[in-house]
């Protein structure tokens, strides 16, 4: 079944459509404990409508709600282990359906639960942070970090459907809204001038829903064009990988340090550093250099290393999943929406690299 993306209009007839579309014989709803309680009553009224339509039953008794803990550190084994023993006790078949309501963590723990539970049921992704709704949440991929890596374990398999809806956004803190920013700042540079001069003059602190929901579709259009080209990620798909090479290492060393940071405040300090090595070694223009790495420093801050550090990350590098034969590859930029793939650079291109991040 081919993915639909929705950007929101009418939640409750398209969530009851959603639902319709699959035609599931039960209904688990997948949450974390802060989903739980700030969203999943905006969804009442529509599972009230959707579900009576599909089952003919209340919505105290229309599905199971499947609740695990929140953020990166629940993406683990155990908490993937839960929703299948909670799948399995609640009776779910090859025909039931799982819809996943929270963040990116959510959305692909429950991607994976869905795509592997009795070899694949059905699951809709309603996206509740930003992070996930322009990134993790659309495209297929799933899975949970491993052994200290992110999303080292995971399958490609995409939601049937996707609804976007920046209600939910009214739930979220200003650093997780800062956080899902961070990859349309990404999708930007993989695009074009003017969606990047756009969005670093959005003021993302005192945001306009209105015009964020546009801008979310823009960037969700940019994502599904290179997905749909490339749904597996043997080439072009890997441009959605800008920052992430470097992003990934500065996560991995934060969660064994101990002071865990939000996906896209990596991702943020991780462009600073692509676009470093983009303008030394493939002509990025150093004015939009310096431009993006003045807005991350002001709105991100900035990740606290020392040259101590510097083979640690180079370490964690190698584990990224885009490398081959133990090489690093990275995606970088000949200039805005100049896209190269399967750039490599030495040790002490990164270490420069690293250098540059701390001092900019």
């Amino acid at each position: 079944m081919e993915q639909q993306v929705i950007i929101s209009q009418d939640l409750r007839a398209e969530v009851a459509a959603a639902i319709d579309r699959v035609q599931p014989d039960r209904l688990f709803v997948l949450t974390d404990v802060n989903t739980r309680d700030l969203c999943l009553p905006l969804l009442k009224d529509c599972f009230n409508d959707s579900i009576s339509q599909c089952f003919n039953v209340s919505f105290s008794q229309s599905f199971n709600l499947i609740t695990i803990g929140a953020s990166d550190e629940a993406k683990t084994l155990d908490s993937l282990a839960a929703v299948w023993t909670a799948l399995g006790e609640g009776g779910a078949t090859r025909h039931s359906m799982l819809i996943n309501l929270g963040g990116g963590m959510i959305t692909d723990l429950g991607g994976f639960a869905a795509s592997t539970f009795k070899r694949g049921i059905a699951y809709i992704n309603i996206p509740t942070t930003l992070l996930a709704m322009v990134d993790a949440s659309v495209g297929g991929k799933t899975g949970i970090n491993f052994r200290g890596l992110k999303n080292e374990i995971g399958v490609f398999n995409a939601a049937s459907t996707v609804i976007l809806d920046t209600q939910f956004l009214r739930t979220l803190d200003a650093q997780n809204l800062r956080s899902g920013y961070a990859e349309m700042l990404k999708h930007a540079l993989i695009s074009d001038d003017a969606m990047l001069c756009r969005h670093l003059a959005f003021d993302i602190e005192h945001p306009d829903l209105a015009a964020l929901q546009q801008m979310v579709a823009d960037s969700v259009a940019v994502k599904e064009r290179i997905v749909t080209e490339d749904p597996h990620e043997h080439g072009i798909r890997k441009a959605l990988n800008l920052g992430h090479t470097a992003g990934h290492a500065f996560e991995s060393l934060a969660m064994e340090e101990h002071r865990t940071v939000l996906h896209g405040y990596a991702v943020a300090w991780g462009l600073v550093c692509e676009l470093y090595l983009s303008a030394t070694r493939c002509g990025f223009p150093s004015t939009r250099l310096h431009q993006v790495a003045q807005f991350v420093r002001e709105t991100y801050g900035q990740f606290t290393i020392t040259c101590k550090q510097y083979d640690r990350l180079y370490e964690l590098m190698t584990h990224d999943k885009k490398n081959t034969a133990g090489v690093i590859n990275f995606t970088l930029l000949g200039g805005v929406g100049d896209i190269r793939i399967n750039q490599q650079a030495s040790k002490d291109d990164i270490f420069e690299m690293l250098d540059y991040y701390r001092e900019n």
